[in-house]
This record gives C-alpha cells, structure tokens and sequence, in this order.
C-alpha cells in the first residue's frame, strides 16, 4: 500500500516457511502468526477476507468495502438481538460489522490463534465481544449457548468441517441458525502444473487434504450433523476473480510495500491460486442452514 512500511522476511515468516514440512499441531496458528496484524496482501488494513465485489477487481478503492460486504452479507442471515458465535473472527475488524447487522445480545468471538484475538482487543471492544482462545472443532461452550453462529472464510483451515458442523450444531440452540463462507474445491488436480498448484496452497496455509470438499459435501456434511434447509450459493465470480486481479495490480504497482524477495514469494503464491481458480478447480461459497426447531 502506498505510504506502507517496507515488508520483509520475519522470525515468524521464516518458522512458517520451515513448518511448512512439518505443521504440527495448530497449523492455523503458525501461519496466521506469520501472517501478523498488517498482511501487506490484505485487501485492508486488518482484513483478512477475499470480499464479495460490485466490480472486477480494477478499482482498489472498492477493496475496503468489499471486505465489509462480504461479511454483512453473511451476517444478514443471524437473528437478531441474540447470542451470537463468530468462529475464526481473525482480526476482529468483522466484529463491529456483525454487531452493527445483528445487533445481538452477546457475540463471543472463537479463535484459535492467540495473537489475533490480542491484536483484535481494540475492535473485539468496540463491537461488545468476547474473545475466546479456542478450536472450532472442539467448542469451550456448553450446548444451547447461542442462537447464531457465523464464520466467515475460516472453515477449510479447520481439522474437521463434519466436527466443526457437529459442534456449531450442538452449541446452537433449537431454531438456531449457521451462516458461513467456505472456499471449496470442485474437482481434484489434473496433471503435474494443476496438482503443482493444489499441494503448493495447501502447504503454504498449513491445510491437510481433508481442506478439499465439493460443495456438495460441505453441504451434506452440515446434513448430517443434523442442519435443515441447508441452502449454497456460489459466488467465486465476485469473490474470488475479483480479489485475485485487486492483488495482482498491487503488485505490479510496486510490490504492495514489500522487499523483493518478499513480493516474489507473494507473486509465486498468487500464480498458483490464479491457475486453480482459471480452471475452476475452487470455488467461493455462502452456506446457510438452520438447527430444527423441535
């Protein structure tokens, strides 16, 4: 970004390249750490999201609200003035917009990476959170805690998407409602540059094979932990092109404030996820489903 400090290799940049062999147990964590608080390649200042576009992707001033949309756009679904769960609420900048669109009673933010919720206090504050250092695939909540749960983009990075839906599923009370984002992958690799693509992604954000799931398993998956009128929408065309041609400008407009051989890991990374997406290999998902009310 213009303006921005110089980005460069990091202790926690170097940690992840080498965990890269070896994760360990909380994969999240180490690359989300890595990460830090100013992703020179987030589409804002403290969002970690792909956004939901009006545009193609060409004009960066609509990045800042298309991060928020994507989000309202989820949020649309919780009711309101509830008890509300938002599982991977990375930074927190989301937490003010789920609060200013639901209005709940309470919102407790789950997230799995201690660093985030630290450097999120501030917006966790502003929206009337509670952050809770957690697994979304083992809940610290008691079942019937809340009547909406919200994640947004954060679900592949799970260990499990059927113990995430079980869990959200058991935490909700009867006529509650989960509303989520998800990338999903629509065919497997096909040849040595597309399968090159797909381990190369799932290696850099520390995800297991088990992050592949069409759409149709991630919603028969929330089937079977006992969700009705699971409803999908695809919407990779104002997600997923747009954020890709938003970035690649960036970079080409002078790194996105990073050193050289920071920008060219970056540029790697991005032809990877350009190819995937090219090929429809993934796809972005809105997913919406409903706990019975008996």
């Amino acid at each position: 970004m213009p303006g921005s400090k110089i980005h460069s290799w990091t202790s926690e940049n170097l940690r992840h390249v080498l965990g890269m062999l070896r994760y360990g147990r909380n994969p999240a964590s180490t690359v989300y750490d890595s990460i830090g608080d100013d992703f020179f390649l987030a589409l804002a200042p403290g969002w970690l999201n792909l956004g939901l576009w009006g545009g193609d992707g060409s004009d960066p001033s609509e990045a800042p609200v298309a991060v928020r949309r994507l989000v309202e756009t989820v949020a649309a679904h919780l009711p309101r003035n509830a008890d509300v769960l938002d599982v991977g609420n990375g930074l927190a900048e989301q937490d003010p917009v789920i609060a200013t669109i639901a209005a709940p009673r309470s919102l407790t933010a789950l997230n799995i990476t201690l660093s985030q919720l630290r450097a999120g206090r501030p917006r966790l504050a502003e929206a009337g959170a509670h952050g809770v250092n957690g697994d979304a695939t083992r809940m610290p909540f008691r079942a019937g805690s809340f009547d909406g749960v919200i994640s947004v983009e954060a679900a592949f990075h799970f260990s499990s998407r059927a113990r995430f839906f079980s869990e959200a599923f058991r935490v909700l009370r009867p006529a509650g409602v989960l509303t989520m984002s998800d990338i999903s992958t629509d065919r497997l690799p096909r040849g040595p540059r597309e399968a090159l693509a797909g381990v190369s992604q799932l290696r850099v954000w520390g995800l297991g094979t088990h992050a592949a799931a069409t759409a149709n398993e991630i919603v028969a998956a929330a089937r079977a932990a006992g969700f009705t009128d699971v409803r999908i929408e695809r919407v990779g065309e104002r997600v997923i092109g747009p954020a890709l041609r938003c970035i690649r400008a960036r970079l080409d407009d002078g790194g996105g404030g990073a050193s050289r051989s920071y920008g060219l890991a970056a540029r790697i990374m991005l032809a990877q996820v350009d190819l995937l997406w090219e090929r429809r290999i993934i796809d972005y998902v809105l997913v919406h489903a409903s706990k019975p009310a008996g």
